[in-house]
C-alpha cells in the first residue's frame, strides 16, 4: 500500500515522493547496475538514469507487475546501454547453427561453490556472453526478452548463453583446482 500511495505521489510529480522512492529502491538497483558495469561510477550513473526515466514515464507503469520488477527492467537496459557504450561487447557470428537443443536445462555447479563464486567467474568471461548469462540464471528472462533487451536474434541469444555456459564451466574447473591445489 505504501508502495502504491508514493507511485500515485509521483504521478502528480511529487518531489518528496520521488526521493523516498528512489531511497526505497536505490540499493537494489545499484546491486543490478553492479552485475552488468564493473566500475562502482559507472553504475551509479545508469542508476540515475534509469530513475531519471522511471519518474519521467512514471505514468506509464500500470501495476500489472511489481514496480520493483518494472523500475529492474529499466535499470538493466540502461546498464547495457551504458555497457554498449563502452564497447565492451563483441559481435557474434549470426550463421551458427540453432543449438537450443543442446542447451542443457538441467546444468548444476558442484554443491561447494558458492553463487559468489559463481558471480566472480562470470565477470571474468566476454562481455556479452557474461551479459547473456546474467539476464538468463540471474535476472531470469528467456531469450525473448534477452532479444528484446540487447537487440540481438533469439538464435544468437541461445548461442551466446551455450557458449556463456561453456566459458563459465571452464571457469569454475579452474577455480576448483586453484581452490583444492
Amino acid at each position: 500500500m505504501f508502495t502504491n500511495q508514493l507511485i500515485e505521489d509521483c504521478k502528480k510529480g511529487k518531489r518528496k515522493a520521488q526521493l523516498k522512492l528512489y531511497r526505497n529502491y536505490c540499493d537494489a538497483m545499484l546491486c543490478i547496475a553492479r552485475r552488468y558495469l564493473k566500475q562502482q561510477d559507472l553504475a551509479e550513473d545508469a542508476v540515475q538514469e534509469a530513475f531519471i526515466k522511471a519518474f519521467k514515464h512514471i505514468e506509464n507503469y500500470n501495476g500489472n507487475i511489481t514496480f520493483g520488477a518494472w523500475l529492474k527492467r529499466i535499470v538493466i537496459n540502461q546498464s547495457i546501454d551504458y555497457h554498449r557504450q563502452l564497447k565492451y561487447h563483441e559481435d557474434i557470428d549470426s550463421n551458427v547453427l540453432d543449438i537450443a537443443e543442446q542447451e542443457s536445462n538441467s546444468w548444476k555447479v558442484k554443491a561447494h561453490i558458492s553463487t559468489e563464486e559463481v558471480q566472480n567467474c562470470i565477470e571474468k568471461l566476454p562481455g556479452k556472453h557474461a551479459t547473456v548469462l546474467k539476464l538468463y540464471l540471474m535476472e531470469g528472462y528467456d531469450h525473448e526478452e534477452i532479444c528484446e533487451i540487447l537487440g540481438i536474434k533469439p538464435n544468437n541469444s541461445r548461442i551466446l548463453l551455450h557458449r556463456g555456459k561453456k566459458l563459465l564451466k571452464e571457469e569454475l574447473k579452474k577455480f576448483d583446482h586453484e581452490r583444492f591445489a
